[in-house]
Formats: C-alpha cells, sequence, structure tokens
C-alpha cells in the first residue's frame, strides 16, 4: 500500500527496498516465534493448574513442532502460488486468534485445538522458508548475511521473550505470560499488509547486488501440494538432499524439541528458579542472534560443509558434558554462551547448500521439505524428553542421546562433494 512511495524515497538515499523487506520480515520472525517459544515457559503452570502430566502437554507441543515443519514445503508452494504478503497476513491472523483463544481453556483438547495443532500451522509459514523466500528473491550479494539475519530472529524470537514471560508466569499467572507475543504479532500484520512487496521488480528494483530486473514470475499454477511433492519427487535421487534432510532433523532433535521445550523443566527438577532458568535460555538467544548471523557472514565466505561439521560437532560436545554442569545460574551461564552461539547457527550453510544444488526458484520449495526434518526431529525430541521424564524420572539422558546424534551429524556432512564455488552466488 505504500511500499511505492516508501521505496523512492529510500532509492534517492541509496538504500535498496530489500532492506526493508528483511526487516518486516525479521519482525514476522521474532513475533510468531516468540509465541512458539511459550510452551517452556507454560508447562510447570499447566501441570500445576489443570493437573495434567507432562507428556499430556508433550504431546500436543510435540505435534506441533511437527506440524510447524511439515507445513513448511507446503508454504514455499502456497507463497509461490498465492504471494508472500496474502500468506503471512492469513498466518499472523491465525496466530493472534489462537494464543489469545489458549488464555480461556480448561480442558486438554482445548490445549491440542490452540497450542497444538492451528498454531503449528500457522507459525509454520512464517518460519525458515519465509526467510530463504525474501532472500532468494530480494539478494544476490550479502544472501548468507541476510539469512543469518532471518534465522537469528526466528531462534532468538524462541528464547528472548522467556525471561518476560517467566516473570509474568509467576507473578501474575501464565494468561498474561502470552499477551506479549500477541501484541507483536498484531504490529507485525499491520505493517506487512501496509509495506510488504512479493517481488522488487513490483517496485521496479533489481534484486540486491544486481543491476537487472528480474521479471516477477507468474504464479504458480496448479495444485500447491501436488507442485511441492514434485519438487521433493525431484531432491530425493539426490545425495546432498539426504545428507541435508537427515542433519537438520538432528538439528531440530537437539535445539527447539528438546533445549526449548525441556530445559526450564530440567533446571527445576535441579533446583533452580523458574525465571532464573528462563533467563539462561534468553541469553542463549543473546547468543544465538549473534553466532547465527555470524554464521551467514561466514557461509558467505568459507566452505559451507566444513561449517556445518563444526557447528554440529561443537553442539554435541556442549550437550554431552551439560550432566556435568553445576546447575547454578553461573554455570549454566557458561553452558549459555557455549552453545548459544550454536543455537541455529546450521540455518544459513544449509540454506546455502540447497540453493546451490537446487537453483534460485526451487531452493525456497526444497528447503522446505528439509526443514520439515528439523521440525520431526523438534516433535520427537519434545515428545521423548517428557516420556524420558516420566519412565526415568531424568531429562538427561535425553540430553545425551541428542549430544551423540550431533556427533554423527558432523560426520555425515563431509560425504558432501563440494560444488563449484560459481554456483553458490546463484
Amino acid at each position: 500500500m505504500f511500499a511505492a512511495p516508501l521505496a523512492a524515497a529510500l532509492a534517492r538515499r541509496g538504500i535498496h527496498y530489500g532492506w526493508i523487506m528483511v526487516a518486516l520480515t525479521f519482525l514476522v520472525a521474532l513475533s510468531t516465534a516468540a509465541a512458539m517459544g511459550m510452551p517452556g515457559v507454560l508447562m510447570a503452570p499447566l501441570r500445576a493448574e489443570f493437573g495434567w502430566e507432562t507428556r499430556d502437554i508433550a504431546a500436543p507441543m510435540g505435534v506441533r513442532l511437527a506440524l510447524y515443519g511439515l507445513v513448511a514445503p507446503f508454504a514455499a508452494a502456497l507463497i509461490q502460488r498465492y504471494g508472500m504478503v496474502r500468506i503471512v497476513a492469513i498466518a499472523l491472523s491465525t496466530v493472534v486468534v489462537c494464543v489469545l483463544s489458549s488464555t480461556q481453556m480448561t480442558t486438554l483438547w482445548q490445549l491440542w485445538a490452540t497450542w497444538g495443532i492451528p498454531l503449528g500451522l500457522a507459525t509454520g509459514m512464517t518460519a525458515l522458508v519465509l526467510g530463504a523466500t525474501v532472500s532468494s528473491r530480494w539478494f544476490t550479494a550479502r544472501r548468507g548475511l541476510v539469512v543469518g539475519l532471518l534465522t537469528a530472529a526466528n531462534a532468538t524470537g524462541q528464547l528472548i521473550f522467556l525471561p518476560l514471560a517467566g516473570w509474568l508466569s509467576e507473578h501474575v499467572g501464565w494468561r498474561a505470560a502470552v499477551l506479549p507475543p500477541i501484541a507483536l504479532c498484531a504490529v507485525s500484520l499491520l505493517l506487512v499488509v501496509l509495506f510488504a512487496v512479493d517481488y522488487p521488480a513490483t517496485l521496479g528494483l533489481a534484486p540486491y547486488g544486481e543491476t537487472t530486473i528480474v521479471k516477477p514470475p507468474r504464479f504458480v499454477a496448479g495444485n500447491a501440494v501436488r507442485n511441492s511433492f514434485r519438487a521433493l519427487a525431484d531432491a530425493s535421487g539426490s545425495w546432498v538432499f539426504w545428507v541435508l534432510f537427515f542433519s537438520f532433523f538432528v538439528c531440530g532433535l537437539s535445539t527447539n524439541g528438546l533445549v526449548q521445550m525441556h530445559f526450564i523443566p530440567l533446571c527445576l527438577d535441579m533446583g533452580l528458579a523458574q525465571t532464573a532458568a528462563a533467563s539462561v535460555l534468553a541469553l542463549i538467544g543473546a547468543f544465538d542472534f549473534v553466532g547465527t548471523i555470524l554464521s551467514g557472514w561466514l557461509s558467505d565466505r568459507y566452505d559451507n560443509r566444513w561449517l556445518l561439521f563444526w557447528y554440529y560437532g561443537l553442539r554435541g560436545v556442549s550437550l554431552l558434558l551439560l550432566p556435568y554442569a553445576d546447575f547454578t545460574f553461573l554455570g549454566l551461564s557458561m553452558f549459555a554462551v557455549f552453545y548459544g552461539l550454536d543455537w541455529v547457527a546450521t540455518v544459513p550453510p544449509t540454506v546455502r547448500l540447497t540453493a546451490q544444488s537446487f537453483g534460485r526458484e526451487r531452493a525456497p520449495l526444497i528447503f522446505g521439505w528439509v526443514f520439515t526434518a528439523h521440525q520431526l526431529g523438534a516433535a520427537v525430541a519434545a515428545y521423548g524428553g517428557g516420556l524420558s521424564r516420566d519412565t526415568l524420572a531424568s531429562y538427561l539422558p535425553a540430553f545425551i542421546v541428542a549430544g551423540a546424534a550431533c556427533i554423527i551429524a558432523a560426520a555425515s556432512l563431509l560425504t558432501v562433494k563440494r560444488r563449484a564455488a560459481a554456483a553458490a552466488a546463484h
């Protein structure tokens, strides 16, 4: 609505409108990820108020994480079919309605009907696939940096609001804790409607780093589900795809499905207060922000296979050593720094490897399927962590399994053959 005059004003100052799209996408990712991150704080209050078992709460949360990933390849196809702005607006509206409705729930099926199924579908529409789409459409130069920024927003949003949510949950109630993400999502919705644009050519611009205006493709005709599965069929013959699929499964297994979901309850079991545990997660988010942006910068310059090897390897070591850490705020802060720098640093090089292997237009669709693996791993960890707590009276076995899986994923990346450097630019 107001994109054209703003783009003209920025152009006179030498600022490309692609950076406005990055800012809008950053805010969307931050707000929806904040809504996704709430269950880690809500686990204990929901158990206390309703008497639900850990596994009862973990099941819909695990389904939510799975749907968050399963919808990703179809989100990419829907964006191609109906336009990015329209899909993002629908997704944000759904998030606001679901989270607001959850404050009135009194039974377990209502947890499934709010935080479980619809929230997973809606946030999946605005997950990493959106960032991959914006970066591939609007940027040639600085693409890795942009992916790093948008990935950092997605991961950090899941963690950085937790101290506030933890404080509100303890002093006001868990229903008050979900209000800040609702407000941020509403603001994001308004700004997207007013300023977001699907393609740079719509504003008479070339992608950042190019001089030739790339004509926007016609919206892809046909069934979005069929188009998405066709992309999967094409990619499934590639060894690169399966290595990325497996390694991203492990990424989800060792991050948001495990640490985001069960770290606070683990700390409570070890005697650390909820607000302090939430602050450690926020510290992880802060260092993740730095680490992921740095990873984006590195992925523009170095072999992405080796970057992923070191990221997964170091993450695995940190998780394997966690049971030996002193569960004090100071001791866990050291873990937060080391682990946080690597929280989702894996995303920029994974996106770039996908683009190198499958091309600019197909990359979002293929990455959508790779991201599905991430959330399947997260769902396994979300449920597995709860099962470990209920059956073994400890979360620690789940953390040890995740650490070992990271070591295996690191080794698998070295089986990917290096592509020509020229492919990385396009």
